[in-house]
């Protein structure tokens, strides 16, 4: 006998992606075009960081997209995890600005080169404020997983444009070049802890490992304290995307013929507790052999 409850989350929030990306990228190649034209080397690894956000943007949309299409015999469980392949994407990609704003910053303190300081300073002050306002556009919409996540990203652009700011502020009044290579050098320490980050929770997806946030151990001993239940066992808890999260498990109780009831309650218990509502949940009858199941979830 097999009960299954499955819900899937709404994938209708790409106003908010899709207005962020318009302004990230499009600023991303004003702040390129200023860093190239002044020399600013934090200007340039600050629209890297923009480009990278913006990418990130636009591979959300089209995941976003794709989670919409229907399951079908080749796809089972959806194209939900299409926004994973596009984490990993984007994460591979930062990597890669990190190596060579990094590399290029190192080469700028070995032999300074001039930088105009007053175009830094304008240009992001100006980075400053599209990044407010492209914060403002992700916070208005409805707080996804993923839109928290590009948010996380625009809030490393602010401090980004900060950095970027104090640079052109430093050298403009003080002419102290090498202030500019250094803040590039934090603004890749900005990208890399984000990027390792995003990397390892996509990985963790694609690794179906349980979700960071729930204790195995905990979730099984919960269900197992449920009225009518005896014991759990094969139990697993993993992520099918960002946001969905799925469990299935065995579940011997006392009586096939109340497993309508147990079945609601585990729902009810699963849903408010821990936010799982995928649920796949497999009644047995009460043996000899199974009432030493729950030492086994327990010591998970």
């Amino acid at each position: 006998m097999h009960e299954h409850v499955h819900h899937r989350h709404g994938s209708g929030h790409l106003r908010p992606l899709v207005w962020g990306l318009v302004i990230t990228f499009a600023f991303a190649l004003v702040e390129a075009v200023g860093g190239w034209l002044s020399g600013s080397l934090a200007l340039m690894g600050d629209a890297g960081h923009m480009a990278t956000d913006a990418l990130a943007l636009a591979l959300g949309a089209v995941a976003a997209l794709l989670a919409q299409k229907p399951a079908d015999r080749e796809l089972s469980f959806g194209w939900g995890r299409a926004e994973v392949l596009a984490a990993v994407v984007n994460a591979l990609f930062m990597l890669l600005i990190i190596i060579a704003i990094g590399v290029a910053a190192i080469d700028r303190l070995r032999t300074p080169q001039p930088v105009q300081g007053g175009t830094v300073m304008v240009i992001a002050a100006i980075g400053l404020v599209v990044n407010l306002a492209v914060a403002w556009v992700l916070h208005r919409g409805e707080q996804t997983l993923n839109i928290r996540g590009a948010l996380l990203h625009v809030m490393g652009d602010l401090l980004g444009s900060v950095a970027a700011l104090m640079a052109g502020a430093v050298i403009y009044f003080t002419g102290w070049t090498p202030i500019d290579p250094i803040l590039s050098l934090l603004i890749c320490g900005l990208i890399l802890f984000s990027s390792l980050r995003l990397l390892r929770d996509s990985i963790d997806v694609l690794m179906e490992r349980v979700p960071r946030e729930l204790s195995l151990p905990v979730v099984g001993q919960t269900l197992a304290a449920v009225d009518g239940v005896r014991s759990v066992h094969d139990l697993h808890i993993w992520r099918l995307d960002s946001s969905t999260i799925s469990l299935s498990a065995h579940i011997v109780v006392d009586d096939l013929q109340a497993w309508p009831g147990v079945l609601d309650r585990l729902r009810q218990t699963l849903i408010q507790r821990f936010d799982i509502d995928h649920i796949t949940l497999q009644p047995e009858p009460l043996q000899g052999g199974n009432v030493e199941i729950v030492d086994r979830v327990s010591d998970l």
